[in-house]
């Protein structure tokens, strides 16, 4: 398609090349060939972007001017994510329910559903229009989800979980298994805990492959509207994850552990139960977090310390030996 047509469609500003120019494809900035497109958005690509063999590049309003063509924009990032768009189209699944699928004569589809093999709908299981359930997906009875609800291949949504509109399962996720909850009796063995409650996510929330959402024991797990946890992560049993939280791969929460609204959790972090992660807070990778966390803060380390901070013991960590050897001589 034209040059032209892909800078309106998302948002930029030709420059030093035709709007006439034709691209044929999208690929990132090291591999890109004439008629193809590829963007700049993180600082240490800089350099590739001058020498980049694609026609044109995607960049910020304020980066410096580069011999090849450059759509500017605000957002070079989102610019992207929205010209993947235009050169990829995911598969499409015909609606159909496929002869080995098992669904309860109680159950209530919509309309438009693709109920891939072996897909099993439990009892007084209620979904939206527009489903697409791929191989092997179970939902278990009393289930109740919303419009355009798509599952990969061997998700579960266990027993009386909700589910609200244009949520998006990737292979293996796991919606409301049990909490980790058990009390030791007189003779020290466990006793395990009934895990009564459920999960309720709402809309525009998605969850890729391999995390774990635990129910509640009583009351409800709960991911807010725009949530995305990707994969590998474990949320505990009645923790809050607010609006338009991300979570990133291995992240681990202890049972009610609240996450504020567009709170950013990296990969590997991990929190103790019954801590408050305010609104806007970051906590870099591998942190360890066994308390609150005030809104808008960023916290690295374990345990998780204010990220100014860190960094400043981090230079001092290699000059510790040498500070030993010399506080050993002060006192001698």
């Amino acid at each position: 398609m034209r040059l032209s047509r892909i800078a309106d469609a998302i948002g930029a500003r030709i420059e030093n090349v035709s709007p006439d120019a034709e691209i044929a494809g999208v690929s990132g900035i090291d591999r890109a060939l004439p008629g193809q497109l590829t963007f700049v958005h993180n600082p240490k690509y800089a350099t590739a972007a001058r020498t980049t063999r694609a026609t044109a590049v995607i960049v910020d309003e304020k980066f410096p001017a580069i011999s090849t063509g450059m759509l500017r924009t605000n957002n070079p990032y989102l610019a992207w994510a929205k010209a993947v768009e235009l050169f990829y189209q995911p598969p499409r699944y015909a609606p159909g329910v496929h002869p080995t699928a098992v669904i309860h004569a109680t159950a209530k589809i919509g309309k438009n559903a693709h109920i891939a093999p072996y897909v099993t709908i439990d009892e007084d299981v209620e979904i939206g229009d527009n489903a697409v359930l791929l191989a092997h997906t179970v939902i278990y009875r009393g289930v109740k989800i919303g419009h355009n609800f798509f599952a990969h291949s061997h998700s579960v949504v266990r027993e009386f979980c909700q589910i609200g509109d244009n949520v998006l399962l990737q292979n293996a996720v796991i919606i409301g298994s049990d909490g980790f909850g058990f009390a030791k009796d007189d003779s020290g063995h466990w006793h395990k805990i009934a895990q009564s409650g459920n999960v309720v996510i709402g809309d525009n929330v998605e969850i890729q492959a391999n995390t774990c959402i635990d129910r509640a024991n009583v009351g409800q797990t709960s991911i807010a509207r725009g949530a995305k946890i990707d994969n590998l992560v474990h949320i505990g049993h009645a923790c809050t994850i607010g609006e338009d939280a991300l979570l990133c791969a291995q992240v681990g929460l202890a049972g009610t552990t609240e996450v504020g609204n567009k709170a950013i959790l990296a990969g590997q972090v991990g929190v103790s139960g019954h801590v408050r992660i305010g609104d806007g807070a970051i906590a870099i990778a591998q942190s360890g977090i066994p308390q609150d966390v005030p809104a808008g803060a960023m916290v690295s380390g374990a345990p998780a310390i204010d990220h100014k901070l860190w960094l400043k013991c981090c230079a001092i960590y290699p000059k510790l030996p040498e500070i030993a050897k010399a506080v050993r001589k002060l006192s001698e």
